[in-house]
């Protein structure tokens, strides 16, 4: 009866939290999600609960919200200011798949429009989810078919706008309907040590997109993903100052890119120490195709094993603003749509070492992404996709000092004479994707419209006879190569 009286009494005083202390010693008041209702079951909707914990805490001024071991269905909910969702070991949040459980009502983001998302916070404060628990979309394709959805219309995984002091740590992330991990204008984010697996879960799964923000970290990441793994965008505001190191990649598209969205630019990106594997589409992607600027890009350290194109830059004139934003626009004829040229300046890439491979649709793991559709339409795709190194701006356009050093790639080979004749088409505003550009004339790099380019202690070499030549220049000023 004491120990009764005694536990209301704390209670009453002190609310559901308890405290602890951190490594500084400082008390954290901890909001066990169970104590507002949650129940874990894989079947109640939790949602509310949880919410509830989280607005407590966030009342108290901050601390931790603790997701025990358990498996609690929910459908969106919104992190505050303060605020630490940690999950325990054994800890799932499984996402709903009932789309009428998340908040359609929530601030749209500029690119791939909707506004439904698992977990969301914006213009928010000191956010951190950490642990060694599961986010689990279950945005299966059956759950959430892109057809019934028009492929934009599926819940994220997480989404962040306007935030600051954003910190992922430890935690895994699984199955999202759409994006995974989209932050969009933040700033200071440190993303250590998750795990990503969203390999043929459903279409356009990316894994970590980081739209317009500045002051990134992202390191010790293993991420398989069924689209881009790590993309920088800028639908509107620049990315600067970034740094990801000691990351293992594979994706289904690019383990790292820079575009498609850049608007308003890229600067002061840096990529080091990381090992891509099993990526049939390419490896660096770095693309400008909507204005703004790219500048001082360095990326060091990577080794590539069975990947498609090793290194693709382009610039382009697609000249998205990206207001009331609808769908994607592949075709080839394709017209740009008013935002002005910019332009692509001082990228180093240097110290990798790359085995390209073709395709085995044979191989393929099944999934749903890359449809057969793909393959009626690019008869050549799985070459075209193994092609060279490719730079390439458009007329009067260039893009500028470009440095390759310390760079071993083994290229498949097998091009044909009928190979080296083929004839590349400009696609001025086309999507950039290299392979749409078909199989190229050469099979080691293929440089056109560009400026100050140097190659310094590049090896590459074809596993199989080649019948094309090892380097095309084309409307190239200053091409050094020793």
């Amino acid at each position: 009866m004491k120990n009764l009286i005694l536990s209301l009494f704390l209670l009453v005083c002190f609310g559901y939290g308890h405290a602890q202390f951190n490594q500084n010693n400082h008390k954290i008041t901890v909001f066990n999600i169970k104590d507002f209702g949650a129940i874990g079951d894989s079947v109640t909707l939790d949602t509310k609960a949880i919410q509830k914990a989280i607005d407590a805490c966030t009342a108290k001024g901050g601390g931790t919200v603790r997701v025990p071991a358990g498996k609690f269905q929910v459908g969106t909910i919104i992190l505050k200011n303060n605020v630490t969702l940690s999950l325990d070991y054994g800890a799932y949040l499984l996402g709903s798949q009932n789309i009428n459980d998340y908040d359609a009502t929530l601030r749209v983001p500029r690119e791939e429009s909707n506004s439904q998302c698992l977990i969301y916070a914006e213009d928010a404060t000191n956010i951190t989810i950490e642990g060694l628990g599961v986010i689990d979309g279950r945005g299966t394709n059956k759950a959430f078919p892109a057809d019934k959805f028009n492929k934009n219309a599926r819940p994220r995984l997480i989404r962040m706008e306007n935030c600051n002091q954003i910190s992922l740590q430890g935690v895994t992330l699984k199955r999202p309907a759409f994006w995974g991990l989209h932050l969009i204008d933040c700033t200071n984010i440190h993303i250590n040590n998750i795990t990503i697996r969203f390999r043929n879960n459903n279409v356009n799964n990316d894994g970590i997109d980081i739209d317009g923000c500045q002051n990134v970290l992202i390191e010790n990441c293993d991420i398989i993903s069924g689209d881009d793994g790590i993309c920088l965008k800028s639908s509107l505001n620049p990315c600067r100052n970034v740094i990801v190191r000691n990351c293992v990649v594979s994706s289904g598209t690019a383990p790292f890119k820079i575009g498609t969205s850049s608007r308003g630019g890229f600067m002061d990106v840096n990529v080091s120490n990381c090992y891509f594997y099993d990526c049939p589409m390419g490896a660096l992607k770095i693309e400008l195709v909507d204005g703004g600027r790219l500048e001082n890009i360095d990326i060091s350290r990577i080794t590539m094993k069975n990947v498609g194109s090793p290194v693709f830059i382009r610039l382009g004139n697609r000249g998205r603003v990206y207001k009331n934003f609808k769908a994607q626009i592949q075709n080839a004829d394709a017209k740009p749509e008013g935002a002005p040229i910019g332009s692509i300046k001082n990228v180093r890439i240097s110290d990798i070492v790359a085995e390209v491979t073709i395709e085995d649709l044979n191989e393929r793991t099944p999934g749903i992404y890359h449809p057969p559709t793909f393959i009626k339409e690019f008869p050549d795709q799985m070459m075209a996709q193994a092609g060279p190194i490719m730079i390439t701006g458009i007329p009067d356009h260039y893009i500028e000092n470009v440095t390759l050093e310390n760079i071993d790639i083994s290229f498949p080979g097998l091009g044909t004479k009928k190979h080296k004749k083929n004839k590349v088409a400009e696609d001025i505003a086309r999507y950039p994707e290299q392979f749409f550009f078909g199989i190229l004339p050469s099979w080691g790099a293929y440089i056109r419209h560009a400026k100050n380019i140097t190659f310094k202690n590049v090896k590459m070499q074809t596993r199989e006879a080649d019948a094309r030549d090892e380097i095309i220049t084309d409307d190239v000023i200053k091409f050094v190569n020793n």
